[in-house]
């Protein structure tokens, strides 16, 4: 069967994995820790770490496949979007040892990969698939998009943000806040403290099934500091409520606009992907409606919600299937083409 190595570098995390065929055999990530203090990742300091990191995790998901370089078939490796010297790091790395092995080289669109992690295969592990087509919302820290997956690369976007995305709002309301970055799941650990019903933001009216999150951010800002002016030690007396308070607007939004788009589509097959599809409280609600509504839920591992190298590779092994190459001179893209499908 096929062997593809898939190389992740998007952002600040440094990731090798291999697949034998849809069989995930290794998933290695190196994360930098070093953004911490900055309150957010540093593009400069991350691709120098990538740099450090590229050729030990590489070698560390080969040894744990346990094969040689030699078996590959084909190495797949994220082309955009993300941050230009991180990508370079990797798509550099992914071409020399591609044109070393003479094995053809896949280029991955990093979004595409998020939603295809759903049809990961593990060993010694029994899995439902989503079947075609489905519905997937993708919500990360830089996009929200609701798709419809026709086929394994026949991607149709059917909304998306018009400005912030929902990750984005996460971590922007925790840092108003104080709180460490990064701040999406600090929230989701003190919101399961909390009363969602506590407090109350207003949710912006969009048209179609697109999304709107900057709004919600800036009365969240002018909320507190009204709040503050009145009482200095309000964000720690209420540190939970608010966090369940303006979680539960934030999935709101999210699943507000999902429910129209099975209602247009009639598809009932729902997923969500990308690194906010690690949120519990999403995932908890997606499984509700999905009780309430009759839809079939998928909802991916937390270890396939954040960036992997695993979800380039398998979408890798379907474009290995459909000799979708890419020449050894690919670019990589801080920004993907704005249309409204990829794949």
């Amino acid at each position: 069967m096929v062997k593809i190595l898939g190389i992740e570098s998007s952002c600040d995390d440094t990731s090798a994995a291999v697949i034998c065929g849809r069989t995930l055999l290794s998933n290695v990530i190196a994360s930098q820790k070093v953004h911490e203090k900055y309150g957010g990742v540093i593009p400069e300091l991350a691709s120098r770490v990538h740099q450090q990191n590229i050729i030990p995790v590489v070698d560390t998901a080969l040894k744990e496949a346990n094969i040689a370089k030699s078996d590959l078939d084909a190495i797949a490796c994220t082309i955009g979007p993300g941050l230009m010297g991180s990508l370079l790091v990797g798509v550099s790395f992914a071409k020399g040892l591609a044109a070393s092995l003479d094995i053809p080289l896949i280029e991955v669109n990093h979004l595409q990969g998020h939603v295809l992690s759903h049809f990961l295969e593990e060993r010694d592990k029994s899995k439902v698939f989503p079947s075609l087509p489905f519905l997937c919302l993708l919500v990360s820290g830089g996009h929200t998009q609701i798709i419809v997956v026709k086929d394994y690369l026949d991607f149709e976007i059917t909304g998306g943000t018009i400005d912030d995305a929902a990750g984005e709002a996460f971590d922007k309301c925790a840092k108003v806040m104080g709180l460490p970055y990064p701040g999406g799941p600090v929230i989701d650990s003190l919101a399961k403290a909390g009363n969602p019903d506590a407090f109350s933001f207003a949710k912006p009216q969009v048209a179609d099934l697109n999304y709107s999150f900057s709004g919600l951010k800036t009365s969240f800002l002018y909320f507190l500091q009204k709040k503050v002016a009145a009482n200095p030690d309000f964000i720690e007396e209420n540190k939970a409520d608010l966090c369940a308070s303006i979680q539960a607007t934030i999935i709101n939004i999210l699943m507000d606009k999902l429910m129209k788009a099975v209602s247009k589509t009639g598809i009932k097959d729902v997923a969500i992907a990308g690194g906010v599809s690690a949120n519990s409280g999403l995932g908890d609600r997606l499984r509700r409606d999905g009780e309430k509504y009759g839809w079939n839920v998928f909802v991916p591992e937390r270890k396939f919600t954040t960036d992997n190298a695993a979800m380039i590779a398998i979408t890798g092994y379907f474009k290995y299937q459909k000799s979708l190459f890419a020449a050894l001179d690919a670019v990589p893209l801080v920004r993907m083409p704005d249309t409204k499908s990829f794949g």
